[in-house]
Parts: C-alpha cells; structure tokens; sequence
C-alpha cells in the first residue's frame, strides 16, 4: 500500500512529435486516457487550462465554466480529483514575447484573462490550485527586458491572481531555461522570493520538478528540502534528465537511481502529502516507442517510485546514526549503494 497518492496529466500520453520529426502515435481520446490512468493506481489528474476547455479563447467565461463542469463529470465518473490547472500561456501567438512579462501591455492583458480563467477552471474541477509554469517569462535577446521590470510584473500577475479568487493557491514551477534562455524565476529560491513579495505569500508556493532541478545544475532532493523547509513545498513533478540538456522527461529514476531515492527519501521523511498534496509523475514515452507502448512510461515510472517507497522503509535509521556519529561517510555511502542494488 502507497503512503502516497499520485498524480498525471493527459500530455503525458502524447503522439511522439517533437521539433525535429512528426507524430509517431495516434492519438488517444481524453477519457480512454483518465480511464486507464485511473486503472494503472493514479489518484488525480494535472490539468492545462485547455485540456479541460479546448479552444477556450472563443468562448465567453460562462461557456468556459459550463464546459468545465463537464469535465469534472467525469472525473467523479472514475473516481478521480483534480491536483491543479497551469494557464498554457507558451502556445499562444499573444505570448511570443512571454506573457505576464510581455513587453506588450495587450499581451500581459491577455495573460491574466487566462489565468482568471483558469481559477475559473479550477473552481469548476474542484481544486484549489493554479501552476505557473513560467516558460516564456524570460528573456532570449537580454536587452529587450529588464529583469527588475519582468520581476515586478510577475508579482503584479500573481497579486492580481490572488486577488481574484481569495481561497486559490498558486504554485510556481520553476525552471532555469527553455524555451527562454534566461528565466525570471529559474529555482525554487527564486519562488520563495517571488512569494514572499506578494500580497498574500500564506497561498503562493512552490513545486519543483525533477528535471528542471537538473537543468538548473541543482539536486532536485535538495531542492525538495528547501521548499520543505520554508513550508512552501506544494507540489511536486518526479521524472528524471541525463545531464544538463534539453529538458527530457525520462522515467523517474531511470537514469539517477541513487538521486530518485533521495528525492522520494527526503519527501517520505518530512510528511509530504500530509495536507493532501501529490505526487506527480510528469514524464514522456519514448519517441521510438509504439501505439501500444503508449502508457509504459507512466507504469514504470509509477513502479519505480513505489520499489523505492518500500527501499526506503527498509532504511536502518540507528545504522545511519551511528555512522554519522562516527563520520564514516564511507560506509554510510556503501549501505545506501546495497540497499538499492539488492533485490
């Protein structure tokens, strides 16, 4: 039995194109996707504000919100809840410059209509929590914003969200670059300082992925710990990145065994979950993989993250002890390295 409940969202089960080839799958109607989710041991669904409401931008709010609630229909059809909705504010040609750091007032205007609207959403599926993944609020030429305007307006936006709706959370999902070269907010510190500069810091907090840890050069545990710490840890992405490339989105623990442990460790340890938070495992199939493969990734994944939960309930706490009172960092190494390398 999971001392956690976990998390996926629907693009995560995707048709292979990428920018240098073409689909490679079919695609996969919505609801056979949460229905399998839902039979692999997922508890809730992450959604974009446009995975529940397609071709939102032509609708006015109430038919957003109607079409929503159709959503949240049948999520209580298979028993599933909602973790969050993230505006997707990188798709949209009024946000080729960024959104709420656009250097266009129109364009950070209709940033914050999508962000409403997504606490519409959210109200509609019934969760309390918005994600800003920033993808575009940076900058590629470095000259053509400055980072204490971009800042501001980022706090502006988000001031702006909690205004709106007094009960919504917002969690920022930090990441140091791609497709922007260089992010307002590129790590977990950086959220905490951004939180701490709102109207209401008590309901803007962090989640961290994996992978974007890994882009930053930072371990995604530490990380984890951090956010913990400051009380402000309310969601996290687990997958898994070889080096510091492109963002890959690899199975969890695939490539980093002994970093995966530690990030489940960490978490295990300090209550996560407690509140009702997830687990989200935001990870991507293989390209080369095909249609009937389409859900490996998520099994394994899913997997994995529970082999190390009981990894982790096996760890001999008064051995580690000892070894720390000894400083015997050594031995200490060599005992996690058995725990995970033994059957």
């Amino acid at each position: 039995m999971s001392r956690f409940k976990y998390s996926v969202g629907p693009w995560n089960v995707h048709e292979g194109a990428d920018a240098y080839g073409p689909a490679t799958r079919e695609t996969i109607p919505f609801e056979e996707k949460i229905k399998s989710f839902k039979q692999m041991g997922f508890d809730a669904i992450q959604f974009h504000d446009d995975d529940a409401v397609p071709d939102m931008n032509n609708m006015t709010q109430d038919e957003i919100i109607g079409e929503a609630k159709k959503v949240k229909a049948l999520l209580d059809k298979y028993d599933l809840k909602a973790e969050f909705v993230a505006p997707r504010l990188w798709m949209d040609k009024h946000t080729i410059d960024g959104g709420f750091t656009s250097n266009s007032k129109e364009d950070r205007e209709f940033a914050m209509w999508r962000a409403f609207r997504s606490i519409d959403i959210a109200n509609a599926l019934g969760c309390d929590k918005i994600v800003l993944w920033l993808a575009r609020e940076g900058t590629i030429c470095y000259e053509s914003k400055s980072p204490v305007q971009t800042t501001k307006w980022l706090i502006e936006a988000i001031n702006r969200m909690l205004e709106y709706d007094k009960k919504i959370k917002i969690m920022i999902e930090t990441k140091p670059n791609e497709p922007v070269d260089r992010s307002v907010c590129p790590t977990l510190g950086h959220a905490m300082a951004i939180s701490s500069a709102t109207i209401d810091p008590s309901r803007v907090g962090g989640l961290l992925e994996s992978a974007h840890a890994m882009l930053a050069g930072l371990d995604p545990a530490s990380e984890i710990g951090f956010a913990m710490a400051m009380g402000k840890l309310w969601g996290v992405h687990l997958n898994d990145q070889n080096g510091m490339k492109f963002d890959q989105d690899k199975s969890f623990g695939v490539e980093n065994l002994r970093t995966a442990f530690n990030q489940m460790k960490v978490l295990m340890e300090n209550g996560f979950g407690k509140n009702g938070e997830y687990i989200g495992l935001d990870v991507k199939v293989m390209r080369t993989q095909k249609q009937d493969g389409s859900y490996k990734h998520l099994e394994n994944s899913l997997k994995i993250a529970k082999m190390l939960e009981e990894k982790i309930m096996k760890f001999d706490y008064e051995f580690q002890k000892k070894c720390v009172e000894e400083r015997d960092y050594e031995t200490l190494e060599m005992y996690v390295m058995e725990l995970l390398m033994k059957g």
